[in-house]
């Protein structure tokens, strides 16, 4: 559906934000930091260890959301004969993480970045994240840095890693990439973004590999106060995207062929999967012939059109079941028999945001170590089979957490409402009691259950529904058809 935006009003932000206090308090998630942390975070950040190799050269430039400070790569990209050369700098997180340490102990408790409207609860503490680590523009930073050479098709012909000094150049965001994309004032890097990020979509669809194209629901600070909006990615997005995706398949290549790494792994959905699939198109109206593979229709739809966005979502289920994978095969512990990542048909491995998620140091290190010829380091593989399960852990506590925060702010839009009428199209149906399903609104921008009576909710369709109930303290909104 296309993106719409409604703040929330103003005189209820403290009281939000009072909730959502609460609500990490109700989550054990702890926000402060215990002063032997911050005291070794900061010893770190005042002499962190630069390697020798130099390539401050490369004229690097991040690409992030315009707020954000904890900036985990940068890129230089060009062409060589035959084909592109990829740098992908990524932050050295090792240069300040002491194995055992402090700031290592109270990162294993924590197992990634946790995000609220009100707040953020880093991995690490600020002066490394945000400062320190963080690939900033003009400073000079550790990085563990991947060389990929590509062909004229986008294929991998050549993929190596080390540490190196860096220094990026420019701090840039992906709106006002695209405006420069679209309005031809875009310099030679970000010619070769879209370049090199069309050739990889393209490589992933020979692959047989597919993004799903889903605008995703999301609170935002607004005004004093806070909005929900459906974020539909831009191409630039997908095309960094394809970047970092590019490093963790190579990354996950480089540990295979050494028996050792950290995967991020998901399994292919069963036939009876696809079979659901089939009639959820039938009953939306999707035209899916039978000769067509799922990924080339994913690929032939627009998601701004009601029924293919419906479509979409119920096509997430697919995604369910990811989770990692650590293997070390001199302990006896064997790579999995199907490495693969079904939704990018090829192996992969979360390498490129260890500012933000615990795995990602585990797979730099492995593959630095594996490059350079050198041992992996024993505090790697003394922890590496237990990462699988912090980092389960931490998904999950991510997934409630931002469920929680949206179901919120839903129930604060929506308070005091009861009675009204809203546009609303059906975008999952409960096949067990038709009647029940999902619903998102287009204004505001809510994804909420839908209970009815006789016949079922029509998938895909724009119904009037009513406003039940919405209560912040029990964070749930619910509505029925009209």
């Amino acid at each position: 559906m296309p993106r719409r935006q409604l703040s929330v009003r103003t005189a209820d932000t403290a009281r939000i934000n009072t909730e959502l206090a609460e609500l990490r308090s109700r989550l054990e998630i702890r926000t402060d930091w215990p002063a032997e942390v911050l005291a070794e975070a900061d010893r770190a950040a005042a002499v962190p260890r630069l390697p020798d190799a130099d390539a401050t050269d490369l004229e690097l430039f991040t690409l992030d959301p315009p707020d954000s400070l904890d900036l985990d790569q940068a890129m230089h990209l060009a062409r060589r004969d035959g084909g592109y050369r990829v740098h992908y700098a990524i932050a050295d997180v090792a240069a300040f993480v002491v194995p055992g340490g402090a700031v290592d102990t109270e990162a294993r408790r924590r197992v990634q970045t946790l995000y609220f409207p009100d707040a953020r609860v880093p991995l690490h503490p600020p002066r490394i994240s945000e400062d320190a680590a963080s690939l900033l523009p003009g400073r000079l930073r550790p990085a563990v840095l991947w060389q990929i050479d590509l062909d004229a098709d986008g294929a991998v012909v050549l993929a190596d890693v080390r540490r190196a000094q860096v220094r990026s150049r420019r701090r840039l965001d992906y709106a006002g990439v695209q405006e420069a994309l679209g309005a031809g004032t875009a310099d030679g890097q970000l010619r070769l973004l879209a370049e090199i990020g069309r050739l990889r979509e393209q490589q992933e669809a020979a692959r047989g590999g597919i993004s799903l194209p889903v605008p995703e629901q999301e609170v935002e600070p607004a005004d004093g106060g806070y909005r929900l909006a459906y974020r539909t990615p831009r191409p630039a997005d997908a095309w960094n995207a394809q970047i970092s995706l590019l490093t963790g398949m190579a990354a996950a290549d480089l540990m295979l062929d050494a028996g050792t790494g950290l995967l991020r792994t998901l399994p292919a959905a069963p036939e009876a999967a696809y079979a659901r699939l089939r009639r959820v198109a039938r009953a939306l109206g999707v035209d899916w012939p039978e000769s067509t593979p799922y990924p080339e229709l994913i690929r032939s739809l627009d998601p701004a059109d009601t029924r293919n966005a419906a479509f979409l979502e119920e096509c997430t289920g697919l995604l369910r079941g990811a989770g990692y994978h650590a293997f070390d095969a001199a302990r006896g512990v064997p790579p999995p028999a199907d490495p693969g990542h079904a939704a990018l048909a090829a192996p992969y491995a979360h390498c490129t945001a260890p500012l933000r998620r615990l795995a990602d140091r585990y797979a730099q290190e492995i593959c630095v170590a594996v490059a350079g010829g050198t041992d992996v380091p024993g505090w790697v593989r003394d922890d590496l089979l237990d990462v699988p399960g912090e980092m389960g852990r931490g998904d999950r506590r991510a997934h409630e957490v931002e469920r929680a925060c949206v179901d919120l702010i839903e129930a604060e839009v929506l308070r005091g409402r009861e009675g009204e009428d809203f546009d609303a199209v059906v975008i999952d149906v409960d096949e067990r009691r038709p009647a029940r399903g999902t619903v998102q609104l287009a204004d505001p921008a809510v994804v909420a259950k839908c209970d009815g009576e006789g016949p079922g909710l029509p998938l895909g369709e724009r119904i009037r529904v009513r406003l039940t109930s919405a209560d912040p303290a029990t964070r749930t909104v619910r509505f029925a058809p009209v």
